[in-house]
């Protein structure tokens, strides 16, 4: 091969070009990856507190301070990261066993810091919290933290990953220049032409199979092949872009209106914080929609129940009533279960669609009524259904229930309090076990519920 040979110049460009740009992408992503791993140990702590810190300051007796046992100890299952530790100078209000070294820890000043543990390599990132004595309950120290070695080994993980991929990709970049250099630049112009006319209006069109070389015929029939698969992948996109901005639309609608609203003229502070508090709302709200549609992104791909266990359903329902009991009194509803049957399943996951199915069901059912859940086994499937008493809901709209931001206006009460994704997240769990989703409205009574192999 002479040393002026134009493939290996390409070749040598393109290794240089990949290695210059590798290198400047892989910086800029590890360090804005580095700057948000060092922020989300603390994000995750705040979303613990506060899903615990109006329960803390509602409830001062030792009734529901055991409740509030039990979902700490839950919430401590779920996730082996977190962990809770309650400092009280009555011992009946303590929580987590703390020893003499969390107790000197929790008499400093309330906020966030950073507590190393005799025998831990990483600090744990903790929230100490002040609570005034209520009712029965003395003033307490309530800390939440989490293990940061996650986040550190992540770090770690990437920083390897890109190296790694950064060295894989100049090589393949050499190599496919080289080869691209090699077939030869007229095939290639007249693909070129070809592919000019292709456009997103257009994706229907397909490239000429003929004349070309045997080898551009494959490349050919294989890019036709995606332009099919990207042509329905855009129309689905379209219609998902536009649930997704309608979705969007009316929190940060409500966002920039009241802002503007408060803008126009001095306010008071008491003005200011209920604008503030306000738009907290609405931002909880697009958060919520994007964690979850991150995690219909993920089912998308594929995703399946990876640590499945042998369980009793009718342990877990109770266990997720725990969790839901405020709501429920809230509410003021009541619920009855009635069956059991055991299943393998992933325990985060299937609370999950219990939360949304029995959420979904109080939502829609007026105080002093009573929502049933029945567990059953049908041809080596179980069963899980939510009942709860409502109007009707049209056999049109009953297959599009579990779609995402799908709703039934007309026929469902309160459609505007949720974000139209937790029946569809329900339909992507049971997909994950290999189960399916059913629903149906007869007598004024709506059901809701997964189906899951028994085996």
């Amino acid at each position: 091969m002479r040393a002026d040979s134009i493939a290996l110049r390409l070749a040598g460009l393109f290794a240089l070009v990949a290695f210059g740009v590798f290198l400047l992408i892989g910086w800029a992503l590890y360090l804005q990856v580095d700057k948000h791993l060092d922020l989300l140990p603390e994000a995750e702590v705040d979303a613990r507190y506060s899903v615990l810190e109006s329960t803390i300051k509602r409830f001062g007796d030792a009734e529901h301070w055991s409740k509030l046992k039990n979902k700490l100890n839950l919430l401590s299952a779920e996730d082996k990261r977190i962990r809770f530790w309650v400092v009280s100078p009555d011992p009946t209000y303590e929580y987590g066993h703390p020893d003499a070294e969390i107790r000197r820890f929790a008499q400093g000043a309330p906020g966030m810091r950073d507590l190393t543990l005799p025998g831990q390599p990483f600090p744990y990132k903790v929230l100490v919290s002040e609570f005034a004595a209520r009712d029965q309950r003395p003033a307490l120290r309530f800390l939440t933290a989490i293990d940061t070695r996650p986040f550190r080994q992540t770090q770690h993980a990437l920083l390897v990953a890109l190296v790694g991929l950064a060295a894989l990709g100049v090589l393949l970049a050499s190599l496919l220049g080289y080869w691209v250099a090699r077939i030869g630049l007229r095939p290639l112009t007249s693909l070129s032409q070809e592919a000019d006319k292709l456009s997103p209006p257009n994706l229907s069109q397909r490239l000429q199979l003929s004349p070309l070389p045997p080898e551009l015929a494959r490349f050919v029939q294989a890019f036709n092949a995606t332009l099919a698969r990207v042509e329905q992948a855009y129309s689905r996109l379209q219609s998902f872009n536009a649930d997704v901005a309608h979705e969007l639309r009316s929190p940060l609608t409500n966002l920039i209106g009241q802002t503007q609203v408060v803008l126009t003229r001095g306010r008071s502070a008491e003005d200011y914080f209920e604008v503030l508090q306000s738009n907290l709302e609405e931002l909880e709200r697009l958060r919520s929609i994007v964690n979850d549609m991150l995690f219909l992104a993920s089912a998308d791909q594929g995703s399946k129940a990876r640590e499945l266990t042998c369980t009793p359903l009718a342990d877990e329902v109770a266990t997720t009533l725990d969790y839901l009991d405020f709501i429920l009194e809230d509410a003021q509803v009541s619920v009855e279960v009635q069956g059991d049957a055991s299943a393998p399943v992933e325990k985060a996951l299937l609370r999950r669609a219990l939360i949304n199915l029995l959420h979904n069901a109080v939502q829609h059912t007026s105080p002093g009524q009573t929502i049933r859940v029945e567990i059953d086994t049908v041809d080596a499937q179980v069963h899980v259904s939510v009942s709860n008493p409502g109007p009707a809901i049209g056999e049109t709209h009953l297959p599009m229930l579990f779609e995402r931001f799908y709703r039934v206006d007309a026929s469902r009460s309160n459609s505007g309090a949720n974000h139209g994704l937790g029946l569809a997240i329900v339909k992507a769990i049971a997909l994950m076990h290999g189960g399916s989703v059913f629903a149906s409205s007869n007598a004024g009574v709506n059901r809701f519920g997964i189906s899951l192999p028994s085996r």
